[in-house]
């Protein structure tokens, strides 16, 4: 499935996308989702997320901002979806920066998710290598991580996909490069985070690579024309969620992949 065949089946689904996000990203995340054309639901109490996520077209997990409850949430959530078929994401912020992070990262890594999102630095530490992260900021390219997330996706069975200013998206057998977007994009708080959430509201309408594919050609499509009229990461924010509300399919160009 094409990137616009992919937004159009977005636009005509509206599926709901369970996610789990962090404190900083639940704003931008929700709103991410609902201008692509998505419906988000921020649902994290452990009492009933082994319910909800059963019911969404995907699930999201971003670990953010962790706390116990949080984390038995994700992974309440996570067995769910995956009893029921649902797709889900996970994105394992800063994995490396801590002992506790790096478990519960490595445990919901163990659950299989779908899709498995972060930056260079995420990816190749995940993967048993030495990132050169601090936080949440990558501090290696994404074609040095390029072999590990190869390896990620034939060992859990996943897409791995790398962001950053050409991003890299692979299941292990088949592998694409995304161009575009803009050096605002990482000045807007949690903006990365929101892509997440995106990625599953493409997950419950497409196969998981191409449903990759077409977040992360709709993200930088959006990024790359909201820059054009921004002042600064105030203004471009706004203008992000715009345009990510007014393109259409037929609007993703398919120039902004490249396969391999």
């Amino acid at each position: 499935m094409i990137p616009n065949a992919a937004l159009e089946a977005l636009r005509a689904q509206a599926p709901l996308v369970h996610c789990i996000t962090n404190y900083v990203a639940m704003n931008i995340a929700a709103n991410v989702t609902l201008a692509a054309g998505a419906s988000p639901a921020m649902i994290h109490a452990p009492e009933e997320v082994a319910d909800f996520a059963p019911i969404a077209g995907a699930l999201t997990i971003n670990i953010g901002t962790l706390s116990t409850q949080w984390v038995d949430s994700m992974k309440a959530a996570a067995v769910a979806a995956n009893s029921a078929n649902v797709p889900w994401v996970l994105d394992p912020v800063a994995h490396f920066a801590t002992p506790y992070r790096a478990k519960v990262a490595k445990d919901l890594l163990a659950l299989q998710p779908t899709i498995l999102r972060g930056n260079a630095s995420e990816i190749i530490a995940l993967a048993g290598g030495a990132g050169s992260g601090k936080g949440a900021d990558s501090g290696d390219s994404v074609n040095d991580a390029q072999s590990a997330a190869e390896g990620l996706a034939e060992r859990h069975g996943c897409v791995v996909a790398v962001s950053g200013p050409v991003d890299f998206i692979t299941d292990g057998a088949r592998s694409a490069s995304v161009t575009g977007g803009s050096d605002l994009m990482p000045k807007v708080t949690a903006l990365g985070c929101s892509l997440t959430a995106l990625l599953g509201a493409y997950a419950a309408v497409a196969p998981s690579l191409e449903a990759t594919v077409a977040a992360f050609v709709h993200f930088a499509e959006a990024g790359e024309r909201a820059a054009t009229d921004a002042t600064g990461p105030g203004s471009f924010s706004v203008a992000f969620l715009d345009t990510l509300h007014t393109l259409k399919p037929g609007d993703l160009a398919d120039t902004r992949v490249s396969w391999r």
